[in-house]
């Protein structure tokens, strides 16, 4: 459910799936491949909502939820690459802003029989990798995640993304609503 969050419009929580799919991995090693898939699964139905909504609102629509010069620099980016853009920016964790090019490519009508399959393996590849580090370094990842300072940061982190979230679900109205 966290990567179907995570790959919307309105849900904020920079690293939050990452985080979890580590903290799972290393807590419990024989089940990590499990969490890879299952946070890449997550992100590509996560994304096939957002790549919806780029569709139903088009590229005149984008105007109202990205800035016009980041919809024209987005736009380049798209039409010179297509399909592996957006695979690869999928490779990247957060902060960078990877739903935007979600959205574009569903205006921009790409193949979804291109796109989904590029962007579940680059998905799987990101989360493969973080769960083969926190196997590896898994005892003295547990440790650390029992600390006291690790619980306050995880709970400012939450107060963070619960803000960021409201803001963005209050950006998104707003944006919808724009003449």
């Amino acid at each position: 459910m966290l990567g179907i969050l995570d790959s919307t419009l309105v849900f904020f929580l920079p690293l939050g799936i990452d985080a979890v799919v580590i903290f799972l991995a290393a807590s419990n090693p024989s089940r990590a491949w499990l969490y890879a898939a299952l946070a890449a699964t997550g992100g590509v139905v996560g994304s096939a909502i957002t790549y919806w909504v780029g569709r139903k609102i088009g590229e005149h629509g984008l105007s109202r939820f990205v800035s016009a010069s980041r919809l024209a620099s987005i736009r380049a980016r798209l039409r010179r690459h297509g399909a592996f853009t957006v695979a690869a920016l999928a490779l990247v964790p957060p902060p960078f802003p990877f739903t935007p090019f979600v959205l574009m490519a569903g205006a921009l009508h790409f193949s979804r029989f291109r796109l989904f399959p590029l962007l579940g393996l680059a998905r799987f590849a990101r989360f493969a990798v973080e769960v083969a580090l926190a196997v590896h370094y898994g005892d003295a990842l547990t440790e650390w995640m029992a600390s006291d300072t690790f619980r306050v940061a995880v709970g400012a982190f939450v107060i963070v993304a619960m803000a960021g979230t409201i803001s963005s679900i209050v950006w998104v109205v707003r944006r919808s609503h724009r003449a």
